[in-house]
Formats: structure tokens, C-alpha cells, sequence
């Protein structure tokens, strides 16, 4: 990784007015990625991980600081970023190889190219011979990866994910995440990905920023050591997860104590 940031965040601080209150959403947020990282922002709801990615995508303003991706600041939404939410934004009279062509109808491609790309995407995400069914003949984890094979289509330098597997049961949630990994290593994407799963962000990303509320700061980072694929059982893995149940206080030694009291 070169020594200029691919993604820089400087000193980003946004409020809300909400009945004539101010909330203060996020206060003093830098940090830095590089290309091909995958960074977890973890916390717990109301400590401003979904506004800070939606600055990250331009589709929020803040009132201090700026975004900077590949040195060019970042003022409104645009295709080197795609967002990825955990409700899939399908549409429903469309097919998997249509809502995939759809992310790239802006693009310069022809027809035919449009066409061979998302099945390239859709092949990508294990829905091979899945191309033209619609929504509702798939599960959700099926929906999810025709979502995921929609936001690379377009071949973004960064994906923002929003809690993107949070409605998923766990076996699927656990799929998609291997999947991602698998798309990443091959695609070479800088992902950022907000989440409350502990377990996942340990598990996909390079680093983790943990964050705190009252208002929304990165309290601690951690890198995560492990190589990938990643082993939920091995200890080192439990060692990471102790390490972050720790800043939260909710170590079973602490709720053992607080249960007690």
C-alpha cells in the first residue's frame, strides 16, 4: 500500500436541530484508509456510524472537516462510491440480470456489454443460471447478493455498507460474509462497512473503529492480526472479541458483577 491515503477523513463533526435542540452527532472524526482495506465501524446505535458513511458517500454535508477520496473531495454522491443497505432496494418488476444492469444503465457500455458484465457479477456472487428471476422468487440472502452484485457492477473504488447482512439469518449472514471476502480479494474494493456485530466486523475487517455516542467520536482502533479466511473458533479470534466486549463493558466478568448488584 502506497503512502498517500486512498480515503481521508478530516476532522468531520455534524449536528442536528430536532425541536429547537441541537444534537451533536459526530465531533472531531479523522482517520485514513488505503486502498484495498476493509474497515468496520462498530458501535452501538445513535453514535452516528450510518451519518458518518453517508458524509463518507456524499450524500450528507457535514458542518466542519472534509472526506477526501483519492486527494478530491468528496461534496455529493458519485460512481466511485456505491452504498450497500441491509434492505436490498431491488425492483421488483425488474429481473436479477435487469436490477444488476440497471446500476450501470448511466455507464458508457453497449447493451450487450451491460448484459455480459452483470452476468459476470451475478456469476461472481454464486447466481449463476439465477439471472432471471425476479425478487420474490428468491430468499433474502439471494436478494442480497443480487444487491452486492449490483454495487460492483459498476466497478466502484469504494463500497459503503450499512449493516448490510443484519436481516439475514445466521447462515446466510455467514455465506455473504465469506462471499464478500472471496469478491474482495479478487476485486481489490475498499470497503467500509458499519455494523453492531462484533463477530463480523472481527471477522471481515483489516481494522476495526470503535465508536462511542454523546456525541458519536472513534474512542479506540484496533487492528485485527488474523489472517483471512478467519476461524470464529480459534482463540485468537475470542481474544479480539474480549478485547471489544471490554471497551463496551459488557465482558461477562462486568455483566456478572452488574447482574449481581
Amino acid at each position: 500500500m502506497g503512502d498517500a491515503p486512498f480515503l481521508s477523513v478530516e476532522e468531520i463533526s455534524k449536528a442536528f436541530h430536532s425541536d429547537q435542540v441541537l444534537n451533536q452527532v459526530l465531533d472531531s472524526i479523522s482517520f485514513t484508509i488505503q486502498r484495498g482495506e476493509t474497515i468496520a465501524l462498530l458501535g452501538e446505535s445513535g453514535c452516528g456510524k450510518s451519518t458518518l458513511l453517508n458524509i463518507i458517500g456524499g450524500f450528507e454535508r457535514p458542518d466542519q472537516g472534509l472526506v477526501k477520496l483519492q486527494n478530491e473531495s468528496i461534496t455529493k454522491p458519485s460512481r466511485k462510491a456505491i452504498m450497500l443497505f441491509q434492505h436490498y432496494g431491488l425492483l421488483p418488476w425488474k429481473s436479477a440480470l435487469k436490477n444488476v444492469e440497471f446500476g450501470l444503465e448511466s455507464s458508457s457500455l453497449s447493451a450487450k456489454e451491460r448484459a455480459e458484465r452483470a452476468r459476470h457479477y451475478l456469476d461472481l456472487v454464486g447466481l449463476s443460471g439465477k439471472s432471471q428471476m425476479f425478487p420474490h422468487e428468491v430468499s433474502g440472502g439471494m436478494k442480497q447478493r443480487i444487491a452486492i452484485a449490483r454495487a460492483l457492477a459498476p466497478q466502484p473504488e469504494l463500497i459503503l455498507m450499512d449493516e448490510p447482512f443484519a436481516a439475514l439469518d445466521t447462515f446466510n449472514r455467514y455465506h455473504l460474509q465469506d462471499q464478500l471476502l472471496n469478491i474482495q480479494a479478487k476485486e481489490q474494493t475498499t470497503i467500509v462497512l458499519v455494523t453492531h456485530d462484533i463477530d463480523e466486523a472481527i471477522y471481515l475487517a483489516d481494522r476495526i473503529f470503535i465508536m462511542h455516542s454523546n456525541p458519536g467520536r472513534i474512542h479506540h482502533e484496533i487492528h485485527v492480526e488474523l489472517s483471512k479466511p478467519r476461524d470464529r473458533s480459534h482463540p485468537d479470534f475470542y481474544t479480539y472479541r474480549k478485547q471489544i466486549l471490554d471497551e463496551f463493558h459488557f465482558s461477562r466478568q462486568e455483566s456478572a458483577i452488574e447482574f449481581h448488584i
